[in-house]
């Protein structure tokens, strides 16, 4: 069994996991003993995500390249950004080069 394919059966694993804590979760409540499932569960999953991000990096000085999916996708607005915003940076590298 290839990593790749142990790391996709560990993340069905995962998302069968946060459906059982939510299910239990509505069906108990906010108690101290549901908080404390929520938490471990959650601790779980953050250790799996580090998990995910040491194999990466294994895989990378091996020379191996994982695709990665992001579970986030990070919105980023095509609005101006006030002129404000900019004062005292430097430009360098940014946009064309003058030779003088």
């Amino acid at each position: 069994m290839s990593s790749t394919t142990e790391f996709a059966e560990l993340h069905e694993l995962i998302g069968g996991l946060r459906r059982c804590v939510t299910s239990l979760a509505s069906r108990y409540g906010d108690t101290p003993a549901m908080r404390r499932i929520v938490n471990d569960a959650e601790r779980i999953l953050n250790d799996i995500d580090r998990l995910d991000i040491d194999a990466e990096e294994l895989e990378l000085s091996r020379g191996v390249i994982r695709q990665r999916d992001s579970a986030e996708k990070i919105a980023i607005p095509d609005t101006e950004y006030e002129r404000d915003f900019w004062r005292d940076v430097d430009d360098e590298g940014v946009g064309g080069h003058s030779r003088g």
